[in-house]
């Protein structure tokens, strides 16, 4: 493992879908993750050299809520810390914006193995139940 690079906002389709076929089955349409690329209020992809090996994007509102998705680790880089650096740029970027002097809502979904590495960041579950439709567009 090099020097690792973290760059924002210039996660591509191409290096979503190779990392998300890396750790799980099915990457959605190219359309989609342009779309969701797009309007995902921020990224962030950490580079060996000009590979990508991790990423994570964050959604939301900028004033009250923020929702971290798809933080994915290729494999061979993974209990290295490229999820630390993943997290801490999301809250880091969370820290900065908003309304200064208020608290802002994060949330994300966690496998039940990956949710000790969550609570080192301050993560805790709660009883909400996540709920799930898959809704096909016309």
């Amino acid at each position: 493992m090099g020097k690792l690079q973290i760059r924002h906002n210039t996660l591509t389709a191409a290096e979503f879908c190779k990392l998300w076929n890396a750790v799980w089955d099915g990457c959605p349409a190219k359309e989609q993750v342009d779309l969701a690329l797009r309007n995902s209020v921020f990224r962030v992809g950490i580079y060996d050299g000009e590979a990508i090996v991790g990423m994570a994007r964050m959604i939301g509102d900028l004033g009250l809520c923020y929702y971290i998705k798809d933080v994915i680790v290729l494999p061979d880089y993974q209990r290295r810390g490229v999820g630390t650096i993943l997290m801490n740029e999301l809250l880091g970027f969370v820290r900065s914006h908003g309304v200064p002097d208020t608290e802002i809502f994060v949330e994300l979904c966690a496998m039940p193995d990956k949710i000790p590495f969550y609570e080192t960041f301050g993560f805790r579950a709660n009883e909400a139940q996540r709920l799930r439709l898959m809704c096909e567009t016309e």
